[in-house]
């Protein structure tokens, strides 16, 4: 198996272990940029579990996720593997409700 295939492998098995995942700088307890901190106060704002990855411990899997994604910036939130978007989108759904919903309904009948 290629070194790429490889790293799609660990991301895949990420993005698995939970429903919803947040890919960030830092922790939700010490957020290491600006945007971190504002995606994790959004979904701490609604009351739903998710887990996080720092991506700031593992280069390979920081460059990996941007290139599985297509998207260039971080954070990234992702629910049933399906990426949802960045700090931007994220509040923006937020704000109309939509990101709760969505959450919600993943979760439905699983255990984070």
């Amino acid at each position: 198996m290629s070194a790429e295939a490889q790293l799609e492998e660990r991301i895949c098995k990420l993005l698995a272990s939970s429903p919803v995942l947040l890919f960030m700088k830092g922790s939700p307890e010490e957020p290491r940029c600006g945007f971190s901190r504002r995606v994790v106060a959004a979904l701490t704002a609604i009351n739903q579990p998710f887990r996080h990855f720092d991506i700031l411990t593992d280069e390979a899997i920081r460059a990996g996720v941007k290139r599985y994604s297509d998207w260039p910036t971080y954070p990234q939130l992702f629910v049933r593997d399906e990426m949802i978007g960045g700090c931007d989108i994220v509040e923006e759904l937020a704000k109309t409700g939509e990101l709760e919903s969505t959450i919600r309904d993943a979760l439905a009948g699983t255990a984070v």
